[in-house]
């Protein structure tokens, strides 16, 4: 009776940092076992319920049963692995790392989907609001957890920063550009800036920028490149769907596309380019210029293929002459980096 509604689960969890405590104190190589058998004890608790106190998990967003439920646990797997990981970075700990991470995510995911879906954490689908959570959620815990392994050097905090990476990613392509973009369910996104364009395009591609630079030097090359590439594409995807909620307000697929929307995205993407190319200049990657380059490529190929087709008038003209004046620019800062003016040698007297 006492141990009711869940109170099972977070008084085993709570017996790990104890266990830890007393390991440190009298080093029994039992202690550390033990403690890896009682998280494997909370987490069958967990598959049996995931929603722990059943049905009833009340709802008010955050501070509710799922807070105590995973949040407790979370914190008590975290404290007890740091204990355990001072005396070995053993099998023990590393099972307590690694439940103490995942425990974070299902907290993470789970408040999320309380929040958003009105207490029902098992509702089959997910709009555009929980996914851009999701998706900024994850890469936050990305950034958190390659800090982390830098101090701890631990195997667990390593593949935990690639498996959460992989899972974010997958909800980009999947949720972001597939199934939760605006533009192919036509739900609506809010305020002219103010919406869910930002949550879901902006704030993630300056999180997967932190990434990519957190990440240079640390991990392979390709993972920092990617990370690159992403925040780019997710960069460009914020600032057209941008454009395209200004000329078309908060449903994204009602309303004809007009010659002056079709003119700003040429604009907009332009000074993108510019403003990628001038940032991998200063960050000094390669990565960031070739991105820059293929912004402008598709801006040059978005003149020729559908401004030529579609605009009149004034915008025409103006399209081209932009695209030709930013190629210019271009050409002549390429060919003073490149090809830098040497200055004449200094003639001796006699």
């Amino acid at each position: 009776m006492a141990l009711e509604k869940g109170w099972l689960t977070v008084a085993l969890a709570l017996m790990v940092p104890g266990i830890a405590w007393v390991a440190e104190q009298r080093p029994l190589p039992q202690l550390r076992t033990l403690a890896a058998v009682i998280v494997a004890l909370v987490l069958a608790r967990i598959a049996w319920n995931p929603r722990i106190v059943g049905r009833d998990v009340g709802t008010t967003p955050i501070f509710n049963w799922l807070l105590y439920g995973y949040g407790i646990p979370a914190a008590s797997f975290w404290l007890g692995g740091y204990l355990l990981r001072r005396r070995a970075d053993d099998g023990p700990s590393r099972t307590v790392d690694a439940a103490a991470i995942l425990f974070t995510v299902l907290l993470v995911v789970l408040e999320i989907r309380h929040l958003i879906n009105n207490g029902d954490i098992l509702r089959q689908s997910a709009g555009l609001a929980e996914v851009s959570l999701q998706v900024a959620v994850g890469l936050a815990m990305t950034i958190g957890l390659e800090r982390l392994r830098e101090r701890t050097h631990s195997i667990v905090h390593d593949i935990g920063a690639l498996v959460i990476a992989g899972l974010t990613l997958a909800a980009i392509v999947f949720g972001l550009a597939g199934a939760g973009n605006p533009m192919a369910t036509g739900e609506p996104v809010g305020g002219p800036f103010v919406n869910l364009i930002l949550l879901g395009y902006g704030l993630t591609a300056v999180l997967t920028a932190a990434l990519a630079l957190l990440t240079r030097g640390s991990r392979p090359r390709g993972y920092s490149q990617i990370a690159a590439v992403i925040a780019v594409s997710l960069a460009l995807a914020y600032l057209s769907l941008e454009v395209r909620t200004l000329y078309h307000g908060p449903v994204l697929t009602l309303g004809p596309t007009t010659s002056a929307e079709q003119y700003t995205y040429s604009a907009v993407w332009l000074a993108f380019g510019v403003a990628l190319l001038a940032a991998g200049i200063f960050l000094q990657s390669q990565a960031v210029r070739l991105a820059s380059a293929a912004v402008v490529m598709l801006t040059v190929l978005k003149v020729f293929l559908l401004d030529m087709r579609d605009l009149t008038g004034i915008y025409q003209a103006l399209s081209f002459l932009g695209l030709g004046a930013v190629l210019m620019g271009i050409g002549w800062f390429y060919q003073r980096l490149l090809f830098p003016r040497r200055m004449p040698a200094a003639t001796g007297t006699s």
